[in-house]
């Protein structure tokens, strides 16, 4: 329905930043509702976006950035990255003006002059707070009932058993389509399509790279098409570059190098549609190296859907590709929910080959651990079988998790007589 607001669980985070911070930077994919949100604390807005204000915005900014940024506060600007160099004249406001919530900017690519973003998160401490906004979350859209609460468990308290009415087909539909804010509530060919819709403008776009090879800053449609394809294929997983670039094998491969790759990964990553995950490296009893790889995750598993051209039913009938997509629909959530108690999601995998899906680490330094498995007896158990496997790898001085879970698709949650908890996504909540 139009203009309906679907509340979002960092809402509080940012009204609690905007109170603590002089300006705040909200960051994330295109579509996910960063500027929605953003108008609703803001008293002035600037939408660098808007083609009949752009050229008069930027004009004023370059003229006189301090009248560019006046305004009842906060002055939200919208898809700031545009003229990056505000940043500056935004940490000097702040500074004079010695209040905290003057401005807000949204931002769906790091700025072209950019290349790191600590560039900006350093230059900007104590001035500028940085929030991640990603697409909605199965709690956020409603499709989750939320019963188990992430917060809840991180506090010790044991949840009670409960139903999840979710089928397997309903899981492949929101990994399918994603929680872009415009597909949520609508017919399931057009919430489909918005993901296609994304994936093709994304290949079209004005993708830049950071790089000194010339064969790298062309930027290929083409490529861009075959890398989104082969990295869902080997989304969920800690696949190297080599890989990538074998599973992307064309016929001029000569001119794909591995520098290629890394190049148009880093530029979707910058662009907030990759987002990988970190390893955890906790102390162990024995000497097992721990893998330092990243997992590979998009921001959002539709736009792997999309890439490959599958849907709800292509997934059903492919349970190996849809155990990886489900995998990062299931990380999607729990980075949304850890990150409102200033959680981070990483993942561990060691020299033996033991992997956990996602470790929850939070500052206090409570962790939790949690294997994804689609649903079946088998899978189940071997997720079990991992988790007890990496607490009996774990130095005996380190401290113990506060929970361990099997996030799944089954239709009851419950804790197992060994503690370890049994919890369909639909439950799941922050």
């Amino acid at each position: 329905m139009k203009g309906h607001y679907i509340p979002r669980i960092v809402d509080p985070i940012l009204e609690f930043r905007l109170r603590s911070k002089g300006a705040v930077w909200i960051r994330g994919p295109k579509w996910c509702g960063k500027s929605t949100t953003a108008e609703r604390f803001a008293k002035t807005v600037i939408r660098m976006q808007d083609e009949d204000y752009r050229e008069q915005y930027l004009e004023l900014a370059r003229l006189s950035p301090s009248e560019f940024l006046s305004g009842e506060t906060p002055v939200l600007v919208d898809e700031w990255q545009v003229i990056p160099f505000i940043w500056n004249q935004i940490r000097t406001e702040v500074d004079k003006r010695d209040e905290f919530g003057q401005f807000i900017l949204t931002g769906s690519k790091q700025p072209e002059d950019s290349p790191k973003n600590e560039r900006y998160q350093h230059s900007g401490t104590g001035r500028i707070g940085v929030l991640t906004m990603r697409t909605l979350s199965l709690f956020e859209s409603g499709e989750s009932d939320g019963r188990i609460s992430l917060k809840s468990l991180f506090e010790g308290k044991t949840p009670k058993a409960c139903k999840c009415e979710k089928t397997l087909r309903d899981y492949a539909f929101y990994t399918a389509r994603g929680g872009w804010p415009k597909a949520v509530g609508l017919e399931e060919d057009i919430a489909l399509q918005q993901s296609i819709d994304y994936i093709e403008g994304l290949v079209h776009s004005n993708i830049s790279f950071d790089s000194e090879s010339e064969k790298v800053t062309k930027r290929d449609p083409s490529r861009v098409r075959l890398l989104l394809r082969s990295y869902s294929r080997n989304c969920s997983t800690q696949a190297n570059y080599s890989t990538i670039r074998e599973d992307m094998r064309t016929n001029d491969l000569e001119s794909l190098d591995t520098d290629t790759i890394a190049s148009y990964i880093k530029a979707l990553t910058e662009m907030y549609v990759l987002e990988e995950s970190k390893a955890w490296n906790p102390n162990l009893r024995s000497k097992t190296a721990i893998r330092t790889s990243n997992t590979r995750y998009f921001t959002d598993p539709s736009l792997a859907c999309a890439s490959l051209d599958v849907g709800p039913d292509g997934l059903i009938g492919d349970l190996k590709l849809f155990g990886l997509l489900f995998e990062n629909l299931c990380i999607r959530d729990l980075r949304t929910y850890a990150e409102a108690m200033n959680g981070e999601v990483k993942h561990y995998r060691d020299a033996s080959n033991l992997e956990v899906d996602a470790v929850i680490t939070l500052r206090n330094g409570d962790w939790a651990a949690i294997e994804v498995k689609l649903g079946s007896k088998e899978r189940i158990e071997e997720g079990v079988n991992n988790l007890h496997d990496l607490v009996e790898k774990l130095d005996p001085k380190m401290r113990r998790p506060r929970f361990m879970m099997i996030l799944t698709t089954t239709n009851v949650s419950y804790v197992r007589d060994d503690g370890i908890m049994i919890v369909p996504l639909g439950n799941l909540g922050p």
